[in-house]
């Protein structure tokens, strides 16, 4: 079989607990458009800036935010997590373009990056493989019942993950695509 010939994986939140909904919106993203260049990993030949993101609407009792980037069309069997952010507060509303570089311009006092699985603390672009499937990058800001998750720099997306599965108390969810 090759790329081509894959499925696509689920969406990631039609296999977790149900939550409410609020609104995320972008300057650089459009809602079910194509990633745009300058959101794309170098090596697939882009600028690899994260995208500004703005919110509203979250639950009046959210005490902090964590903003994810997930990409489940990956080759991988689990996916690949593009962006992972900690510990935004609660008065954020809003990520400049550029919040997720590697120099952090724009990042809330408190908050911070988990390492992405391009192995490194900030965005990492889409860059699926050449020929490939369009892939699915979905953009995620998660409001949560508590004003740390009381992790750490060092865990895996997947620790953040699961700790969202128990503080979640809704998603903004903004989804793009990009072919290589």
């Amino acid at each position: 079989m090759s790329l081509l010939d894959r499925g696509t994986a689920p969406d990631p939140y039609d296999v977790l607990p149900v939550r409410p909904t609020f609104t995320v919106v972008s300057s650089d993203l459009v809602d079910g458009g194509t990633v745009p260049l300058a959101q794309v990993h170098g090596s697939a030949g882009g600028n690899n800036i994260s995208p500004q993101l703005a919110w509203s609407g979250a639950p009046e009792q959210t005490q902090s935010f964590v903003v994810t980037c997930f990409d489940p069309d990956a080759p991988t069997g689990s996916g690949f997590w593009h962006w992972v952010l900690v510990d935004l507060p609660a008065s954020t509303t809003e990520l400049p373009t550029g919040a997720g570089s590697g120099d952090f311009p724009g990042l809330p006092a408190g908050a911070y990056h988990v390492r992405a699985d391009w192995g490194t603390k900030e965005y990492g672009g889409a860059a699926p493989p050449q020929g490939d499937v369009p892939h699915r990058y979905v953009f995620t800001v998660h409001a949560v019942d508590v004003p740390t998750l009381e992790i750490n720099d060092e865990v895996s997306p997947a620790v953040v993950g699961f700790n969202l599965a128990f503080h979640t108390l809704a998603r903004a969810v903004l989804r793009v695509t990009f072919q290589h």
